[in-house]
This record gives C-alpha cells, structure tokens and sequence, in this order.
C-alpha cells in the first residue's frame, strides 16, 4: 500500500481554532516576545537571514492565510499613491474617486483604508484585488525581508495579528539565539 504524502490541510474550522489559540497566546507571550525581537534586532547576518528566509517558506507551507484573514479583518494596511492608482485602475475609476470611497488620511498624512474589516475581503476570505492589492498587503507579515530583524517593535505588534508572525518570531530566536 502507498503511504500518502501529500501535506496535511485541516479543515478551515480546525485551522482558525488553532490561530485563535496562537494569537492568545501571543498576547500572553508579549513580554517574552519583546525579549525575542529585541536579541534578534543584533543577529543580522547573511546566515541569520537565510534562516529567517526558509522558516518563512516553511511556515507558509502550513499556513494558509485564506484560513485566517485576521489582518484583513483587524488592520487597516497603509496605502501609497502607487496603490491608489493600480487599484482604481483595476476598479476603472479615477484616483480621485477612489480615495473618496475608500481613503483615511491621517494627521501625519498617512494613508489606509476607511475601515476594517477590509472592504475588498470576501466571505470566503480572499481577496476582490488580490492582483492589484496595496504593497503592504503583499509584503504583509515581512518574515521574509533582510530588514525584519531591525523592526522589533513592528515584529511584536504583527505577533498580536498574524499567527504566523508570532510561530516565525520565536523558530527564529529558537534557531539562533538558542543554538
């Protein structure tokens, strides 16, 4: 008999239970957390790196952030001109009319979406301009980037929203603080 090797996917309900139970335990772990960011924000090196970069792909085999959506239910994502005008674009309005709909722009001159949950979030959780979405929804958690190791305390605070942000922090400080 062959053994079957294909990954295992829990069903959705199966899987928001568990990142319900990770992101309490983030906001339980915070302080813990913010020791972890903070000795990681000295290891950036090309190994460190490396490392980060593969428990990222790892991770996102297991993770299915169609089964989660909680940043696009919690956290509005900054947005810049370049986003404005690729999503209009797609939506074949002007910019202008898209900032009207759907633009904050805050007292710093910061620019998101008006509310959350996300107005371009569907039932299923996937995204209505997932081809055109805002750069911060595709760099969005950031375990990936060279620079993650110098945001400490944007590393903490997407731990609260992303449970794969938080599984990310602490492999990291495991596989390289630990060693």
């Amino acid at each position: 008999m062959e053994q079957d090797t294909r990954p295992f996917k829990p069903k959705a309900s199966v899987m928001k239970d568990l990142y319900k139970i990770l992101l309490k335990e983030a906001s339980e772990q915070q302080n813990r957390s913010v020791q972890y960011a903070a000795a990681l924000r000295k290891q950036v090196n090309p190994d460190a790196v490396a490392i980060l970069k593969s428990t990222h792909l790892d991770l996102f085999e297991k993770i299915h952030c169609l089964e989660c959506a909680n940043c696009c239910t919690t956290t509005p994502p900054i947005i810049n001109k370049q986003d404005i005008t690729r999503i209009a674009r797609f939506l074949k309005i002007s910019p202008r009319q898209f900032t009207r709909k759907y633009v904050l722009t805050d007292v710093n001159e910061e620019m998101s979406f008006q509310r959350v949950p996300c107005v371009f979030l569907n039932d299923n959780n996937s995204c209505s301009i997932y081809e055109v979405r805002p750069e911060a929804c595709r760099r969005y958690p950031h375990t990936d980037e060279e620079s993650w190791f110098s945001r400490s305390s944007l590393n903490v605070k997407n731990t609260l929203i992303c449970p794969a942000a938080y599984m990310i922090l602490n492999k990291i400080f495991e596989s390289i603080i630990s060693e």
